[in-house]
């Protein structure tokens, strides 16, 4: 207060200290600093480039981050291309199958490389897991509407639970199986054939020697579509590949006498055209097993037909099919599936829940 009881007016807050100590009034908006982030202060967006020139592109082989790319804008201009997948995909994976948009370089001349920025939806996606405990699947082919069951009739003897997974396996990606006798020259089919009668598969019956790429039955089921080869090792699939493929030059095994089983000789799949552009074939590695994690346990059955209906009808709610009053068991014994199949079922269910088969 004043001498004279008057308030004294406020004394002014200085910034700093010393001489050129400054007024808080005396700053105005063009003193504010904004200190830039550690990666520059452009703001982040999350658009991206739309790619509206990018060309159309088909998967036909992956090797180590490369992949090559069939090219062909309706010009009469195929070619293929070498393709490396652009950081934007992120973690989306690339198969052999899918359809891609590429950019860069995509002149398909030696030591170029163009980039893949765009997988088009896929109309399937054949999976499988490393065994039957595995949570991590994989997409082996991706927009295939026909999966063969390569297995021969003997040398090696064939394995009926491994045809079933592989059944399961088509279903669940919503394709068509067709199952592929190899080596009757060696054994019989109709056992075989009679066992997955019940499922309605076509199949057909191919024998050593014989001119594969002549035979009308198996051309006309591969004609103009996309086709996954897939069996163990030593079953012929290379063989079968080399007679439809006279180019393709696929490697062939050799079945081991003391442990039946063939040597790998396929290490990547690769798309391959047939002749006359009439379709084409995926050849996948031969495989020893074929996990079946990915696949929710009540979609199993949907790949056994025969049991399907007697399910719907006959089993209490919620029945996983193992259980003692599973309405299947009636089901089988009244004839309308047989007793392989059932058991053949249930085997996949114990194998999908991690108990051994």
């Amino acid at each position: 207060m004043g001498l004279d009881g008057d308030r004294l007016p406020a004394r002014p807050r200085l910034e700093g200290s010393g001489p050129l100590a400054r007024r808080t009034r005396d700053y105005d908006e063009d003193d504010v600093r904004v200190r830039p982030g550690r990666r520059g202060s452009k703001p982040r967006t999350r658009r991206r480039p739309a790619h509206e020139d990018a060309i159309a592109g088909f998967v036909t082989a992956v090797d180590r981050g490369r992949y090559q790319c069939l090219v062909d804008e309706g010009t009469g201009d195929r070619r293929n291309v070498v393709a490396m997948r652009a950081r934007e995909l992120g973690r989306k994976g690339v198969v052999v199958g899918d359809r891609v948009a590429l950019v860069g370089d995509v002149s398909g001349e030696p030591d170029t490389l163009a980039r893949i920025v765009r997988v088009e939806p896929r109309t399937s996606s054949l999976r499988r897991t490393a065994d039957d405990t595995d949570p991590f699947e994989r997409i082996i082919v991706a927009n295939a509407g026909q999966l063969v069951i390569v297995t021969a009739l003997a040398d090696p003897e064939p394995r009926p639970r491994m045809i079933d997974r592989q059944l399961v396996a088509a279903y669940d990606a919503g394709m068509d199986p067709l199952l592929c006798l190899t080596k009757a020259d060696l054994a019989d089919p109709d056992a075989l054939v009679a066992e997955y009668a019940p499922l309605g598969v076509p199949y057909v019956v191919t024998v050593q020697g014989e001119e594969l790429g002549a035979n009308d039955e198996l051309r006309g089921h591969l004609a103009g579509r996309v086709s996954v080869l897939v069996g163990h090792s030593g079953v012929g699939k290379s063989t079968l590949v080399n007679a439809l493929v006279p180019d393709a030059e696929r490697a062939v095994s050799h079945v081991n006498a003391v442990t039946g089983r063939g040597r790998h000789t396929s290490s990547s799949a690769v798309a391959l055209e047939l002749p006359d552009g009439d379709g084409w074939i995926i050849d996948t590695p031969g495989v020893r097993s074929f996990g079946l994690a990915h696949i929710k346990p009540e979609n199993v059955i949907h790949a056994f037909e025969d049991l399907a209906e007697g399910a719907a009808e006959r089993c209490p709610p919620h029945c996983d099919h193992r259980q003692k009053d599973c309405g299947l068991d009636e089901w089988v014994a009244e004839g309308h599936a047989s007793r392989a199949r059932l058991d053949s079922l249930r085997r996949l269910l114990a194998a999908r829940e991690g108990d051994a088969e």
